[in-house]
């Protein structure tokens, strides 16, 4: 007697439905994904050669005095040209924002091309409040024929620290 082993067939595989699953899951499951945005904002330190005399471009600095009552707009460096006063709920940024478009605009009537602003802050002030006024100092919403885009403002950020104030006590 001989023995005959019988030999399994291979089965074939079928993917049909697996693929059709696919085509329908993963158009759906891009489309429905959030992505992320990584905004980074490039910033001036200011120079260590604090003491030496500012040359003309310097003094015709638009400088940003945070404070904790209030923001000041300087206009050449030192020279106060508006202050705005700190609401309840924070900083006015949009009244921020209305005075430096008014400055941009007189600027440029003057044919002077600004792109750059130094924010002063004090040592105390809390990282939320910079953050609030750097993204208000960069640009700010005009309407466009219908739609809404950002306008340049102050792009070319610097930071520096705040003079000490006759006003703000010293710790």
């Amino acid at each position: 007697m001989k023995l005959r082993r019988h030999r399994p067939q291979e089965a074939e595989l079928d993917i049909t439905s697996f693929m059709n699953l696919m085509i329908i899951l993963v158009p759906v499951l891009l489309m429905s994904m959030v992505f992320s945005h990584i905004t980074v904002l490039e910033i001036k330190l200011p120079d260590l050669a604090a003491d030496k005399p500012l040359n003309q471009a310097e003094q015709q600095a638009l400088e940003l005095v945070i404070r904790e009552d209030f923001i000041d707009v300087n206009y050449p460096a030192g020279i106060r040209l508006k202050r705005i006063e700190k609401l309840e709920e924070g900083h006015d940024v949009k009244l921020l924002s209305l005075v430096l478009q008014e400055v941009k605009r007189s600027l440029r009537e003057k044919g002077i091309t600004k792109r750059d602003i130094l924010l002063l802050s004090e040592p105390n002030t809390d990282y939320q409040s910079i953050v609030t006024v750097m993204d208000t100092v960069r640009s700010f919403k005009a309407l466009l024929v219908t739609d809404v885009v950002d306008a340049e403002l102050f792009p070319v950020i610097s930071l520096g620290d705040a003079p000490v104030s006759e006003e703000t006590p010293s710790p």
